[in-house]
């Protein structure tokens, strides 16, 4: 397969996490060329400079490489099949799915490109729209190397940390590790939170312990500041569509997964009262 340097970035999906990270690769050496399904959405690269195209087909065929920033695998095949994005691509040139998905179904987007002669990257990123903002995500990358290594200085536009994984899917995988792990600390954090708060712990003092203590993590000090009891109803919706597709794609691999699905859905559970006993306590 014949490729070339990386020059023109194609990006869909300018949503609360997608569109930092567009806003990063606007502010590169690269050339940015995008499509959005509403024109309010291309408000979000502000003053970037970047060339908005009609379709996903037209932009695939102005582009190396393509970021996907969508909600959900459906929403890929749209943009790949429908939308003729994966037709009009060059032979050579490569598309990166940055949603969190199935890895089944990550490794039948990389066969069906590979036919086409382009290669197909599952990277999905953990941190939010914060980390996007900050360029501080970690991106978690399956697929062959040789095109992870192309693909590589594009995602340290908007990365903090970029970590091959392995092979197409294993991206996915790895995501949904992470989220079931994200998931069930913080149900341990809305239990101890409960009791913390029912014998009269100073709430705020508490965290401001954990920050710098061993029973500190990450989803701790998230609540309060990433994680709001404006945000919380969305982050919710989010997380249940992420402990099944975690309870879905590591159980096909032989894995009971359902003590660990059980306790992520609790914390999802319990997200919304959680962030709002911590947001009191910064308030008090």
């Amino acid at each position: 397969m014949t490729t070339s340097p990386i020059r023109t970035v194609g990006f869909i999906g300018l949503g609360d996490q997608g569109a930092p990270m567009a806003r990063a690769v606007a502010g590169s050496p690269y050339d940015l060329q995008v499509w959005a399904r509403r024109a309010a959405s291309l408000d979000a690269l502000r003053d970037g400079t970047y060339t908005v195209r009609a379709s996903p087909a037209e932009l695939g065929a102005a582009s190396d490489i393509v970021l996907l920033v969508l909600r959900d695998d459906a929403d890929v095949d749209d943009v790949l099949e429908n939308q003729g994005l994966l037709g009009a691509m060059k032979p050579g040139s490569l598309i990166v799915n940055h949603g969190t998905g199935d890895p089944e179904t990550a490794v039948r987007f990389a066969e069906r490109a590979a036919e086409r002669g382009i290669a197909f990257l599952d990277a999905p990123v953990s941190g939010g729209g914060p980390g996007a903002e900050a360029r501080q995500l970690a991106t978690i990358v399956g697929g062959h190397r040789d095109a992870f290594e192309r693909a590589e200085p594009v995602f340290d536009m908007f990365s903090a940390s970029v970590v091959h994984m392995g092979g197409p899917g294993s991206g996915q995988v790895a995501k949904l590790l992470n989220n079931a792990l994200t998931m069930t600390n913080l149900k341990n954090a809305e239990d101890v939170l409960a009791m913390a708060a029912a014998i009269g712990v100073d709430i705020a003092a508490f965290r401001l312990l954990l920050a710098s203590s061993s029973g500190g993590s990450f989803v701790m000090q998230a609540l309060g500041a990433q994680i709001t009891p404006e945000i919380a109803p969305h982050l919710q919706g989010l997380m249940r569509k992420d402990i099944e597709h975690f309870a879905d794609g590591v159980g096909r691999l032989g894995i009971d997964t359902s003590t660990v699905r059980e306790r992520g859905l609790a914390g999802a559970e319990g997200l919304f009262a959680a962030a709002e006993l911590v947001s009191a306590s910064i308030k008090g």
